[in-house]
């Protein structure tokens, strides 16, 4: 138990490395630009108190969002996503697979989920010992399970997840503004250091150009690290950008939700302005503040219903004998709806689904499926 636990303590404090790393590389960088370049380099007055203005503007929005990304704790499932007592020890007792997911399904009648495994099955975690919500998944580095996870991100040292991924995406706006302001307006002096001034004697620089000091160090490795920084920022922004207009997770755009008809990667895309606001929120003026605006709870997501394709026909794996195609709206559903189904044909669902697997009744309609039964 002891070697297990300082082991454990010893993973978290190396965890902390990548955020020390940048905090350090961030604090010398502000040395750098407000002590070496503007108080020590730049000559004119009105140049200085201009770049300092907008220096020290960016320099708050990133430090801001990057603490919010950092220290906002992971929203994990709730309490009605728990088995009762009663279920969870039949569960753990249970040796079978199918008797396990008919105690699960029992469970989950009054719970909004419809996202399945890839093979149908309700999602449990036995880590957490939780059903997972829709978009939920386990992060093994925090060891918990993250509502609409997106992925852990060593260099903030958190998992990035419903309650901080509008966090997340500020922290890259602003440290890619911040990394491309310092680039911009170190730029001018980069060059006057790197062709004018690599004499080592003042008296052989022209007049009236900077002089060959200690500066001149901070100011080139300035800019060759907001430069670096700016390249590996633009792509993961850009990249995430293109998430959040399609309202897809990392996860989720690697492996595409699964739902009663089968995977589908745009299954909770509403629109491009609709997954914006899923995100910011919807009131615009509070969009770049790092504070929480997203909207719904983590639990449930609107979602438009997944239509089945020519290759997914012949997987069905809940039948609704009952229901026909033209019951079936293909459009998509209203903000105000925060269920892919109402819970009746929810519960509904599942009842088919238990009545299936215990009865088997002959007279039920016959429904193709794509995996074979073993003999």
């Amino acid at each position: 138990m002891a070697p297990t636990h300082v082991l454990r303590c010893c993973q978290r404090g190396l965890a902390w490395i990548p955020v020390i790393f940048i905090a350090l590389v961030v604090c010398w960088s502000y040395y750098a630009y407000v002590v070496e370049l503007c108080l020590f380099t730049i000559p004119d007055v009105g140049e200085k108190i201009v770049y300092l203005l907008f220096f020290h503007l960016s320099f708050i929005m990133f430090v801001w969002s990057y603490w919010k990304t950092i220290f906002t704790r992971p929203a994990n499932p709730s309490k009605e996503f728990c088995l009762p007592k009663a279920e969870k020890e039949r569960y753990e007792k249970e040796e079978r697979p199918e008797s396990q997911q008919e105690i699960l399904w029992r469970a989950a009648t009054s719970l909004p989920l419809y996202t399945r495994t890839g093979a149908g099955a309700i999602r449990y975690c036995d880590r957490c010992q939780v059903i997972k919500p829709d978009r939920c998944h386990h992060c093994s580095a925090c060891d918990m399970c993250v509502l609409k996870m997106d992925h852990h991100c060593p260099w903030v040292n958190n998992c990035v997840g419903f309650s901080n991924y509008k966090f997340f995406i500020l922290f890259l706006a602003y440290s890619l503004v911040y990394c491309l302001f310092i680039a911009a307006t170190v730029l001018q002096y980069f060059i006057k250091f790197w062709t004018l001034c690599r004499r080592k004697s003042a008296e052989n620089c022209p007049k009236n150009e900077l002089p060959d000091n200690h500066a001149k160090f901070h100011v080139l490795f300035l800019f060759f690290v907001a430069a670096m920084f700016c390249i590996s920022i633009l792509s993961l922004f850009s990249y995430h950008l293109w998430l959040v207009g399609k309202n897809r997770s990392t996860i989720e755009a690697f492996r595409a939700p699964v739902f009663r008809t089968g995977s589908d990667k745009n299954g909770f895309s509403l629109g491009f302005r609709k997954n914006i606001a899923q995100v910011f929120g919807d009131q615009k003026k509070y969009w770049l503040v790092p504070v929480f605006t997203s909207q719904g709870d983590g639990l449930t997501f609107p979602t438009r219903l997944v239509n089945a394709d020519a290759e997914q026909a012949t997987v069905t794996l809940h039948p609704e004998p009952n229901k026909s195609a033209a019951e079936v709206p293909v459009s998509p559903l209203s903000e105000s709806q925060n269920r892919l189904l109402s819970n009746n044909q929810h519960a509904n669902n599942i009842d088919d689904h238990l009545a299936n697997n215990t009865l088997k009744s002959a007279e039920s309609e016959t429904i193709t499926i794509s995996m074979e039964s073993e003999s």
